[in-house]
């Protein structure tokens, strides 16, 4: 049973991002697949809100990603200015830091000017203990 006090927003009334906070990985899991509809940013020409759906594929070798904590790192983006190919990397970047895990971020922007874009960023993990 994972500690509570371990958590930094999980339990409390945290609301904006500081981390990403782990658990240990229960045992036989392989895959986690974190997806979603309220990511949204601005972008950073013409400041106007880009909404995107997003998949977030890890392989956990020691860690999982505790969910309030992800939700706040998405949430986050509100109010930065990126394009979806920053936000790819971002994302996966600090997935990736949190767990060591092989991870897969794809972001689909919603169409605007008639074109949708999706980015894909891969980082490789790093081999169990």
């Amino acid at each position: 049973m994972p500690n509570p006090d371990a958590f930094t927003a999980l339990g409390k009334h945290q609301t904006t991002f500081t981390n990403l906070d782990v658990f240990d990985r229960p045992e036989h899991v392989v895959e986690v697949i974190l997806t979603g509809e309220e990511l949204t940013a601005f972008c950073p020409i013409t400041h106007q809100p880009d909404f995107y759906r997003y998949e977030v594929r890890y392989r956990p070798v020691t860690s999982c990603i505790e969910s309030k904590t992800f939700k706040l790192l998405i949430g986050s983006f509100r109010d930065q200015a990126a394009f979806a190919e920053t936000l790819a990397s971002d994302i996966a970047q600090l997935v990736h830091e949190a767990t060591g895990a092989a991870t897969d971020v794809t972001l689909t922007q919603q169409v605007r000017g008639g074109v949708s874009i999706t980015a894909k960023a891969s980082i490789p993990g790093t081999q169990a203990p």
